[in-house]
């Protein structure tokens, strides 16, 4: 029988233990060694999101390499090593918490035909596993969770030999939850239980993994019949997103809420580079084109005309930020009640009205959604996919459709947060048309580059807080355009007028590393894993199989 790794059952299981019990799972003599597998479920699905997400997984590092975050911690400059919290931290998360619990819990809804719970740990399986070989290569995939078979110390097979397998889970997964009676229930914390969405999640989730793989051989056919197959998302409510709650005991909130609002001691700032293209400053791509999700996005805790508490190295009104690859002697100040953070899209924060104050722990609610694959990202898949001659189609209108449906989930995520705010609608105003048909002028005017470009910068722009996948969509089209320090001439210089104190002088910025291709394997693993490969170096050159 395999070991059960988590200390709770249910909806308890939303709570996060702390670093000393984390490391004891083994050991704990409380620890249940049976239980009804469907308990096991949200124990799943929460670590399989926390694996993912800011502030407690991967993300956390590739928000900044995707330049949506800048930081002073070791993500700054492409600087993430195996001895990473947050890499280390979701590496066990997923192969600990959720794939282990997910073997076991297959292993037993097959023991009672449950043909729902199959199906949905089958592409759940697949996407999890998907998500890791996109960031690391190769890892333990075969041999994985398998410690009731005596594998203690699993292989990493290939990477390319990993990928044919998710799409035969996925295949498999759907065949289960077609079957008669194919249903679940409340244990299932992202689609209650509903099968025919989860099919349409499978279908969506293979979609993805073709548009991935397109470099490397023809995937024409299969996507056409997919798209054909008419059984991909087609709503907001379709997406595959994980809803975090409000209780603070045990803390269901989006681990991104109390890093950002219950914290004194920031560590993650708003990434200019990604604010200024959304404010329209950036002279490049949607220039005078003011994003209307910027209040949605991101909170101010300082008025526009509001002295700081300390000299700021970046403001534009109430912005504050520091930058990726910052030289300058302002970085290091302390100003954790001056800085711009998360909004109530997408960790559940606060909306910003302009009149500023200074967050805690209530300023919020931390409902936030980690949305690991939406309608909106469909969409700007067949956009890419179009665009890269792939299938045929309306590119443009495709685009036009995905960011309509990028506007209404951020509505949607509002929804969710609950907030005691009066929070004005964004889908189908008309400060919305106006943007999206500015962008739809630049997409017109551009070359195939461009409107390449335009579509990865606007799928980039809605999966704020989604960085895995970010990171993959930038190996594989080379878009958005991202920051770089050497191509600034080494000095950037905050927006004129930004500071209502002072004009604040240019900053020096460097980055000596190469644009990572893969992250680093966690160092506990090497160290413990006698068939786990050499530590990667020269970590610009280690591809994922698919990046050509």
């Amino acid at each position: 029988m395999k070991k059960i790794y988590t200390y709770i059952l249910g909806i308890a299981s939303l709570l996060l233990p702390s670093c000393s019990d984390y490391f004891n799972i083994n050991t704990d003599p409380n620890n249940p060694s049976d239980v009804d597998y469907t308990t096991l479920v949200p124990t799943i699905q929460l670590y399989g999101t926390r694996a993912l997400c800011t502030s407690s997984g991967l993300s956390n590092e590739l928000i900044v390499y995707t330049h949506q975050f800048s930081t002073r911690e070791e993500a700054n400059e492409y600087g993430v090593t195996g001895a990473d919290f947050y890499t280390t931290y979701g590496w066990q998360y997923m192969y600990v918490r959720a794939l282990e619990n997910l073997e076991l819990a297959m292993d037993k809804a097959s023991e009672a035909n449950d043909n729902f719970t199959i199906g949905m740990l089958k592409v759940l399986k697949a996407y999890y596993y998907s998500q890791f070989v996109d960031v690391f290569g190769d890892i333990p995939f075969s041999e994985a969770c398998k410690t009731d078979e005596g594998i203690q110390f699993p292989k990493y097979d290939k990477d390319s030999e990993i990928y044919p397998q998710l799409f035969t889970l996925l295949d498999e997964g759907i065949a289960a939850l077609k079957q008669d009676g194919a249903s679940g229930g409340d244990f299932d914390l992202y689609y209650g239980g509903n099968a025919a969405q989860w099919i349409k999640a499978a279908n969506s989730i293979k979609l993805k993994l073709y548009t991935q793989v397109r470099l490397v051989q023809d995937v024409s056919a299969e996507v056409k019949a997919l798209i054909d197959g008419g059984n991909l998302m087609a709503s907001t409510e379709d997406g595959l997103m994980f809803r975090f709650g409000s209780s603070t005991a045990p803390d269901e909130r989006h681990p991104g809420y109390p890093d950002s609002y219950a914290t004194t001691q920031q560590t993650n700032h708003i990434s200019p580079w990604f604010y200024e293209i959304m404010r329209g400053l950036n002279k490049t791509i949607f220039t005078n084109n003011k994003d209307p999700r910027i209040p949605y996005y991101f909170y101010n805790q300082l008025k526009a005309n509001q002295p700081s508490s300390q000299s700021c190295e970046y403001r534009d009104g109430g912005f504050v930020s520091i930058y990726f690859g910052s030289r300058g002697d302002r970085v290091s100040l302390s100003r954790d009640n001056d800085l711009t953070v998360p909004g109530i899209y997408p960790v559940g924060g606060r909306y910003d009205d302009g009149q500023g104050g200074t967050v805690n722990a209530n300023s919020g609610t931390g409902a936030g959604i980690y949305r690991n694959l939406t309608y909106a990202d469909c969409l700007y898949l067949e956009a890419e996919l179009m665009q890269a001659g792939v299938i045929n189609g309306d590119v443009r209108a495709k685009l036009k459709a995905a960011m309509e449906e990028s506007f209404k989930l951020v509505d949607y995520v509002v929804e969710a947060a609950g907030s005691s705010q009066s929070i004005p609608v964004l889908a189908g105003t008309q400060t919305v048309n106006e943007y999206i048909t500015k962008v739809l002028a630049e997409f017109d005017n551009g070359n195939d580059e461009k409107k390449m470009e335009i579509i990865m910068t606007q799928k980039w722009i809605q999966n704020f807080g989604n960085a895995v996948d970010t990171y993959t969509d930038y190996r594989r089209t080379g878009y958005p355009v991202m920051f770089d320090p050497n191509a600034v001439g080494g000095y950037v210089t905050p927006p004129a007028g930004g500071d209502p104190t002072e004009t604040l002088p240019p900053v020096p910025v460097a980055c000596s590393v190469a644009y990572p291709k893969s992250l680093p394997y966690i160092s506990d693993e090497l160290n413990l894993n006698p068939n786990a490969p050499a530590q990667k170096t020269d970590l610009g050159n280690k591809n994922v199989f698919w990046d050509k």
